[in-house]
């Protein structure tokens, strides 16, 4: 974000970034490759090039394109086709599920199955335009779910399928002591089990605690799982994104609960 606010104060004509660089400037989480480079989409007739910048040569028209704070970069539905079309699987998916987060799932126990499917189609109607990367994009876009509500829940799913698991299903609401639901973040039906990525943000970000201190959170993290295996009578793991570089790491962490693909 950086470098795109640094190229367009320094150019004459006002770029238009997209791909990875505009999912960026959307709040989107960016997984790949670490890179200098920005991303800009240009007209075919635009000559020249530049360094650090991927040049992806292009329309964009003007109600595929937005300006927040001078900056000038393609709007929601267009950045998620076009980085659906040209990333790699797990950057797309990762990108994905984030942008239909506040669409279709904007809290957990809440699922809006129509919309999702109407915003895919928004997006797959821009893919179409294109004869780069439609079986690429079609892929990521039939994978993504917006009730995944992290980056390493993305990729926890992608892990999984390549064990074998059959699809999770996500944010499953249980019914917990006092009236209050807990939800978990994958129910793997196909074996009896419960999954849950561990993300350390919710133990060492002192704005996620609510107040709470450090013990105090990990005791109630104790309590809830507790409650959630003994009412559930189900095997429960969690794994963190050291858990995650491999399908094999993945099966192995989960293989330690005696959970283990069908």
């Amino acid at each position: 974000m950086a470098r795109a606010h640094a190229l367009a104060v320094t150019s004459r004509e006002p770029p238009v970034f997209s791909h990875l660089t505009a999912a960026a400037l959307h709040g989107l989480p960016v997984r790949a490759p670490s890179s200098a480079k920005v991303h800009i989409t240009l007209p075919p007739e635009r000559p020249g090039a530049r360094t650090l910048v991927v040049r992806h040569r292009g329309d964009v028209a003007q109600g595929e394109r937005m300006q927040r704070h001078g900056i000038h970069f393609t709007t929601l539905e267009r950045t998620m086709a076009d980085v659906a079309r040209t990333a790699g699987f797990e950057t797309a998916v990762c990108v994905l599920d984030a942008a239909l987060r506040p669409v279709t799932a904007p809290r957990p126990g809440v699922f809006d199955a129509a919309a999702a499917e109407a915003l895919r189609e928004q997006v797959r109607a821009i893919v179409h335009r294109s004869a780069h990367g439609r079986a690429r994009a079609s892929r990521a876009l039939r994978f993504a779910d917006g009730r995944a509500q992290l980056p390493g829940e993305s990729v926890s799913r992608i892990r999984l399928a390549e064990l074998g698991f059959a699809p999770p299903d996500l944010q499953v609401a249980i019914a917990g002591p006092a009236d209050r639901d807990y939800f978990v973040d994958f129910g793997l039906d196909d074996v009896s089990a419960w999954g849950e990525f561990d993300g350390e943000r919710k133990y060492r970000d002192e704005a996620m605690r609510s107040g709470l201190t450090l013990e105090q959170v990990l005791l109630r993290e104790k309590q809830r799982e507790d409650w959630i295996r003994g009412v559930t009578q189900r095997p429960f793991a969690r794994w963190k994104w050291e858990h995650l570089r491999t399908r094999d790491t993945l099966g192995a962490r989960l293989a330690s609960f005696g959970i283990r693909p069908a």
